[in-house]
């Protein structure tokens, strides 16, 4: 079942249709969430999602618009829980026991990925917030600049610009530690920058 299948069948009720959506959608919200609040990260999910089920029947759109939608949705309610932490800040969790229900059967390919996740969610965990959150948008919920504009209430070209100047920060960071102190299967790669071609690239496919 496609993604505008399984939209539809949620929409009028299937049970299996709105657990597709969630396998799909759940682990690049949940690493979001991460970034962006990460003591309150499941707390948030599911607030997200109790959002979905209460107002997907007024959703019309297709999978760039519902992602689009269940990111700014997210949004908002990162606002609210950083405004709850202030008054009642909480400790961190695990969300590690949600990553492995919704990611592959496969542990050998699961653990890889979450080495290439950890690494790379750590740095960009270290950016400046809002540069942190536009390159989750646009990389991890893979949502286009004219989307990301939208759900941060920027311009396009601040968004590009804002994307451009991360990028950079992150090039500079990849490239100055040490391949020892990387994740194996990372340190087996070549560090993002290491060329001018691929960081041209690169830079040039997530600010367009």
């Amino acid at each position: 079942m496609d993604f505008e299948h399984s939209l539809a069948a949620a929409q009028s009720g299937d049970e299996d249709g709105f657990a597709m959506l969630w396998r799909e959608l759940h682990p690049p919200l949940i690493r979001y969430l991460r970034v962006l609040t990460p003591s309150n990260a499941d707390d948030v999910a599911s607030e997200c999602w109790l959002q979905v089920i209460r107002s997907l029947g007024t959703f019309r759109g297709d999978r760039a618009g519902f992602t689009s939608w269940l990111f700014t949705i997210a949004r908002s309610k990162v606002i609210d829980a950083k405004r709850r932490e202030v008054r009642r800040p909480t400790e961190p969790l695990d969300d590690t026991a949600t990553e492995l229900l919704v990611a592959s059967d496969n542990t050998e390919t699961l653990a890889l990925q979450r080495f290439d996740t950890e690494a790379a969610l750590r740095m960009i965990a270290e950016l400046p917030p809002e540069q942190a959150e536009i390159i989750m948008l646009r990389v991890v919920a893979d949502l286009d600049v004219a989307q990301v504009a939208r759900i941060v209430r920027k311009s396009p070209g601040a968004v590009r610009a804002t994307t451009h100047r991360a990028l950079v920060q992150l090039r500079r960071r990849w490239t100055s530690i040490p391949d020892d102190e990387l994740p194996t299967p990372l340190a087996d790669r070549k560090p993002l920058g290491q060329s001018g071609e691929r960081t041209e690239t690169s830079a040039k496919a997530v600010t367009t």
